[in-house]
């Protein structure tokens, strides 16, 4: 009766435990994101990319170019290359170097020592990337907004449409920041990241239409989330009719629901485990070799 009853109450136990870490998770994640609108030094971690971004658009925008083989200006579907951008650097370079650098400074290993520390962990990171890359969406809407015209902006299938393809690419690119985010030993060695990122950006019709590429390249960067998170902010703020310059003159909803919930899944089965070996291969003694050596650097 005794191991019975031990046994049933197990699950409850920890079930209430796992609850907990989600709290903690939650908490944690809102009061460092609440920090980007209290403390200065971190807003301007996050404004820099959107006011970049915005500088180019209207240098762009003073040449007066049309997409080729239509009447729209070049520069609005340039805003929504650089929107797209702005999820994916911060969703994959961003979460990937702010956990390989938390792994060399002893934070992942302090989560890793406390109950059900790396999901609440996780978690918290999770709240801090997307709510990063939802002020970066927004500060770009709006300070974008104003000088460049003609997005679809003003019919409500657009913000559906938009609310959708952000949250279900926010599920397939965050589970890749982490996993690459695992597998980088050292912040130094996590900045090809960059030239990765921009290469696999340059392949994926996010600035320019994907079939003014070679046929080989089209099939690569289908491969990839990146392209279907621009097809889809391209069909919810573009007009209809620009359809007719991607890979089938559709906008193909159905296949980019697929293909990024595929990723998604893929990436939240794959990440906890590679987060969870990482943190089994940092130990407090590696911790300190590492902040000795950064201390003999900077001597």
């Amino acid at each position: 009766m005794t191991d019975g009853a031990g046994v049933i109450g197990v699950g409850p136990v920890r079930g209430r435990a796992i609850r907990a870490a989600v709290r903690a998770g939650f908490n944690h994640g809102w009061i460092e994101l609440s920090h980007c609108f209290t403390m200065v030094e971190d807003a301007f971690e996050i404004l820099p990319l959107p006011l970049v971004s915005v500088v180019i658009l209207l240098a762009v925008d003073s040449k007066n170019d049309h997409l080729p083989g239509t009447h729209f200006l070049i520069s609005s579907t340039i805003l929504v290359g650089m929107l797209v951008m702005n999820v994916a650097f911060n969703g994959m370079i961003g979460l990937g170097m702010r956990l390989t650098a938390e792994r060399e400074d002893g934070t992942l290993l302090r989560a890793k020592a406390t109950p059900n520390g790396m999901l609440g962990y996780l978690i918290g990171r999770i709240v801090v990337v997307s709510g990063t890359i939802m002020l970066t969406v927004v500060s770009l809407l709006i300070v974008g907004l104003a000088p460049f015209g003609g997005l679809a902006l003003g019919r409500a299938m657009t913000w559906l449409t938009l609310t959708w393809v952000l949250a279900l690419a926010l599920l397939a690119i965050l589970p890749i920041g982490a996993v690459l985010g695992s597998l980088f030993p050292s912040v130094r060695s996590a900045t090809v990241l960059m030239l990765g990122s921009f290469g696999l950006i340059g392949i994926s019709g996010i600035f320019y239409p994907i079939t003014h590429l070679p046929t080989w390249l089209q099939w690569v960067g289908q491969a990839f989330p990146l392209y279907w998170l621009g097809l889809g902010v391209r069909s919810a703020v573009l007009p209809g009719n620009l359809a007719a310059v991607e890979i089938g003159h559709s906008w193909r909803h159905l296949a980019t629901a697929g293909v990024l919930g595929a990723w998604a899944i893929a990436g939240l089965v794959l990440a906890p485990i590679l987060l969870r070996r990482a943190a089994r291969r940092v130990s407090g003694s590696s911790v300190a070799a590492r902040r000795e050596r950064a201390m003999t650097r900077g001597i």
